[in-house]
């Protein structure tokens, strides 16, 4: 699975996003002729706008945060493109960061890193949520890869409580993609080829 901007990369499918930044559209024609030979694609269209820093994938499921950048109508179009295919999707509000992936990601197994002052967390009611530390509110964008949690290393009490939790970290600096807002997730491009 990758989620990026662009796309929305899944098992069955690959869908085209729609960013709510209109000066970033014209990277989804670029990344569709990268994926058409791995996967059949679907679009969203105008007027709804999807960013991938929107998306969180556990399993079957996919929480879509209601942002900036993110519209309902995204989220309506995602949920109708995705349903044939057994997915569920699941909106939530996003509040003092660009995108949800800002303030939560999927950890592993049934642990979301949030920070709560930024997301509606009701959404995550099946998982176990640990808080970022307070004094690191950037922390929640983190990426499962490897049996190790990929962590920004300047985020040294987070990954204290992480590890505390039994988690298994890999620090790695993201300083320079921070200065954007961006994390791990934005730097990565996993799927599984089948």
């Amino acid at each position: 699975m990758f989620v990026e901007d662009p796309a929305i990369v899944l098992d069955e499918v690959a869908v085209i996003t729609r960013p709510g930044a209109e000066s970033r559209r014209g990277e989804t024609e670029s990344i569709a002729q990268a994926l058409a030979p791995f996967r059949q694609l679907r679009h969203i269209l105008a007027p709804a706008t999807l960013e991938g820093g929107d998306v969180i994938q556990v399993g079957k499921k996919l929480y879509v945060g209601l942002s900036q950048r993110t519209n309902r109508e995204g989220i309506a179009q995602l949920t109708e493109i995705l349903m044939p295919f057994g997915y569920r999707v699941f909106g939530l509000e996003v509040n003092g960061c660009l995108h949800l992936k800002s303030g939560a990601c999927w950890a592993g197994a049934d642990v979301i890193l949030a920070n709560r002052q930024w997301i509606n967390a009701a959404a995550f009611h099946d998982f176990k949520i640990i808080d970022v530390a307070g004094d690191e509110p950037s922390a929640a964008d983190v990426l499962p890869i490897g049996g190790k949690l990929l962590v920004p290393a300047n985020f040294v009490h987070t990954s204290e409580i992480l590890e505390g939790a039994g988690i298994k970290i890999q620090p790695i600096d993201v300083s320079e993609l921070q200065k954007a807002e961006a994390g791990v997730t934005c730097m990565s491009l996993l799927w599984r080829e089948l």
